[in-house]
């Protein structure tokens, strides 16, 4: 693990990609998918960065995914041979999509009748042929046709000129983050039996299914163990995440996976001795989920909370007693920083004025969609700037 004491970002707040942990995650994943013979379709909704999208490519990543038909645009103009559109797109979108098919091999998902007719029209008026998945629904509830309707939606999809009928996506998004890794792998059994048993339905009435993608960092062991997905769509293990790190790994014992995915912010106020203020705040990153973990550059055990758009303070662990008996009242958390500031002695190991802390996201994908680019730290200690050119990308190129 670097010492990212020693890193001088060339501003602040940045998000920075630290190079070694990211290729050893990137090459420890692949691993994995070329021994269990499943090919690793890498999302790319995570990262959004084109020049990460071909690294994966290049580490034997059968494609990716994007979740967006605009992310999916960026990823085929880059030179990604293979893209699979995950969610269900807009019907104006469709020609869009099929726009695609004459640069690289598009794929797309669907779970209705009238987006397979609107895709197989896009497909014929461009003169190419789009993969397509029907998107199962097993639990998450939000995309996806329920397997006892999938069977008409199967046949509609390989009867429709322009659409090649692939197999089925089963998503299992809900899953990835329950922190049992038990009770996480028990819930991932029974979804994917069902996605089992949905595929020998279909073939049984005389229909193939080549594919069967889904799966994600969270369940990936049993994923790839389980011998049912075809393509692993893992994403958060490039960087990983406090989300992450929350939850025990699938496999028992570590995450093979490390942290590479920090944003450095700089002191910008130590009037209190309760806290410092640095200029990471709300806009820098998501807080969805769980809050950003101090890192380094900062006591251990420090916390960082948000104090606005643009500030973030740094509670000093001796403070940190003031700040639960506060709450979230803002008049409370004036008089209890008041009389901490009072009663507190200089702590000696706060941050100084300048200094830079290091903090780990709590929720990686929506954080990154908040930067333009990432600041990637090299191992030869030189930067580089890799532009998230997929960022809030939804209109033609």
């Amino acid at each position: 693990m670097i010492d990212l004491t020693r890193l001088s970002p060339p501003a602040t707040p940045a998000l920075v990609l630290i190079e070694g942990a990211l290729e050893r995650n990137l090459a420890i994943m692949q691993g994995l998918c070329d021994r269990a013979g499943v090919a690793l379709r890498a999302h790319g909704k995570m990262h959004k960065c084109s020049t990460l999208a071909l690294r994966q490519v290049a580490l034997g990543a059968k494609g990716v995914c994007a979740q967006t038909v605009g992310e999916a645009e960026v990823f085929a103009r880059c030179g990604v041979a293979d893209v699979l559109v995950t969610s269900p797109a807009p019907l104006s979108a469709a020609p869009r999509i099929a726009a695609l098919g004459k640069i690289t091999r598009i794929g797309a998902v669907a779970d209705s009748g009238e987006l397979i007719a609107a895709l197989g029209s896009a497909a014929r008026g461009a003169g190419i042929v789009i993969d397509l998945l029907v998107d199962i629904d097993l639990g998450q509830h939000r995309t996806g046709v329920r397997p006892e309707d999938a069977l008409a939606l199967v046949r509609l999809a390989a009867s429709t000129e322009g659409l090649s009928f692939q197999g089925l996506q089963g998503y299992l998004g809900h899953l990835q983050h329950i922190e049992d890794a038990a009770a996480r792998l028990a819930a991932n059994a029974i979804a994917t039996t069902r996605l089992v048993a949905l595929k020998a339905a279909i073939e049984a009435a005389g229909l193939g299914v080549a594919t069967l993608t889904g799966g994600g960092t969270g369940t990936h062991s049993a994923d790839l163990a389980g011998g049912v997905f075809t393509e692993l769509q893992a994403g958060s293990y490039a960087v990983m995440d406090v989300e992450y790190d929350a939850c025990a790994a699938p496999g028992g014992g570590d995450w093979p996976f490390e942290p590479a995915l920090f944003i450095a912010a700089s002191v910008v106020s130590t009037v209190h001795r309760t806290h410092v203020v640095v200029d990471a705040g709300l806009k820098a990153m998501s807080v969805d989920g769980p809050f950003a973990r101090v890192a380094a550059g900062a006591a251990e055990g420090s916390l960082w909370r948000p104090m606005g758009d643009e500030h973030g303070a740094i509670f000093h662990p001796a403070a940190l007693g003031a700040l639960r008996a506060a709450g979230r009242d803002p008049l409370a958390f004036e008089r209890a920083i008041d009389e901490a500031d009072a009663s507190l002695d200089p702590p000696g190991d706060a941050p100084r004025l300048g200094d830079v802390v290091w903090l780990q996201p709590g929720h990686c994908d929506p954080t990154v969609n908040l930067y333009d680019a990432f600041h990637v730290a090299r191992q030869d200690g030189t930067w580089e700037r890799w532009p998230i050119d997929a960022r809030r990308t939804s209109f033609p190129l």
